[in-house]
């Protein structure tokens, strides 16, 4: 909030305090004009009381005034503070960012691990230092030369790597659930970053910002979000190809936004085994796949809304075995291609599964869970 020139704060102050004095002398002549005052003598004691009230008004608007002039000097102070203070900031942020380039990977590891300590200091700016470290990981790095032809590129190759692992560690750690300083409501965006190692995300939550995996590429490694919380922002996986890693998203509980619109899944192993679906919106529209395994086993699904919209079930194995289906909808009506069905699906009709025709005639029936009187799946015409 701007503050008033000293001088017009003050004559502010002293207009108030003088009306408020004037207010009380006017109430006070109201009032001894009912009384009769020719018959009344003050004593001397009277008339020092009334002079002590006086000068009582006046040290009053004093005092008023001196704490006007004090509250001016506390503010200034602490606007002069805090301009100091973002100054400092800012110089750290240019000091860590700026170096970032350096050929010693020593130096980048000092630059992110100062740039993460900032995010965690500076409110104002941490988003700044998070898009920092995002882009060090969406941009491209060297192939990985071959040890027995060139061993000190190699050793160099592999130390510029543990920089990276170690911004993916930094956000992994400020993401946890009982993270000291949480960096859960910021932005994060991997779009398109290579993972080809091991990432570990377990117990971490999103209760809001976006997390964007757009068109990343999980080629190998193990991805762990066991447990991790998606609430209230979205994390978006659109584009993703899933080809050689494997990532394990046990137990996680999904009431937010996340999206696996148009993600391949080729070759790698992706666990939501007891996962909750419990709210919130989960697609797979236009996902592929057609290699891999993609498994569901124990997950509930018990109020998001889950939709396969055009999805091709082409190839590999995704399999719903010992799934819940108590709430909420998983959409399987519409798919793409369905020629190599999920596996696991309830052969009986049950609230929240649709199926359309096609995917209910390809369910592969189990013997003991057949029901002869009636219906195979719940079925929706398209």
């Amino acid at each position: 909030m701007q503050l008033l020139p000293i001088s017009a704060a003050i004559a502010l102050t002293v207009v108030l305090a003088g009306a408020a004095a004037v207010g009380l002398v006017a109430l006070a002549f109201a009032q001894l004009a009912t009384v009769d005052l020719a018959n009344i003598r003050p004593t001397a004691t009277e008339i020092l009381e009334i002079v002590k009230i006086s000068l009582a008004v006046v040290a009053g608007i004093g005092g008023v005034v001196a704490l006007v002039v004090a509250y001016r000097k506390q503010r200034i102070t602490e606007a002069g503070e805090s301009r100091e203070q973002a100054k400092l900031y800012n110089e750290r942020f240019a000091t860590a960012s700026g170096r970032l380039g350096d050929d010693s990977p020593a130096v980048r590891l000092a630059c992110i691990s100062a740039l993460a300590a900032l995010a965690d200091d500076w409110e104002g700016g941490r988003q700044m230092c998070i898009d920092v470290l995002c882009a060090y990981l969406r941009m491209p790095s060297a192939p990985e030369p071959e040890a027995s032809l060139d061993p000190a590129a190699h050793l160099a190759w592999r130390a510029m790597r543990e920089v990276r692992l170690t911004i993916w560690r930094l956000i992994a750690a400020r993401l946890k659930v009982d993270a000291p300083t949480p960096w859960h409501g910021a932005d994060l965006d991997f779009t398109g970053v290579t993972i080809d190692h091991n990432i570990n995300f377990t117990s971490t939550a999103f209760p809001s910002g976006v997390v964007r995996f757009s068109g990343a590429k999980f080629l190998g490694g193990k991805v762990r979000f066991d447990r991790a919380r998606s609430s209230g922002g979205s994390v978006l996986f659109g584009g993703a190809e899933f080809s050689g890693s494997e990532v394990l998203i046990y137990q996680a509980n999904f009431s937010g936004h996340v999206s696996f619109t148009r993600t391949k899944f080729s070759g790698s192993t992706v666990q939501f085994g007891r996962a909750v679906f419990s709210g919130g919106w989960v697609d797979f529209d236009e996902a592929e796949f057609s290699d891999g395994h993609v498994g569901f086993s124990g997950a509930e699904f018990s109020g998001s809304t889950v939709q396969f919209r055009r999805a091709k079930f082409s190839g590999g194995t995704v399999e719903f075995d010992g799934a819940k289906f108590d709430g909420g909808a998983v959409y399987l009506d519409q798919v793409a291609d369905w020629s190599h069905p999920p596996a696991g699906l309830p052969t009986k009709s049950v609230p929240g599964l649709v199926l359309g025709p096609s995917a209910s005639s390809a369910v592969v029936q189990d013997p003991d869970q057949a029901d002869n009187s009636g219906p195979a799946t719940q079925i929706r015409s398209p």
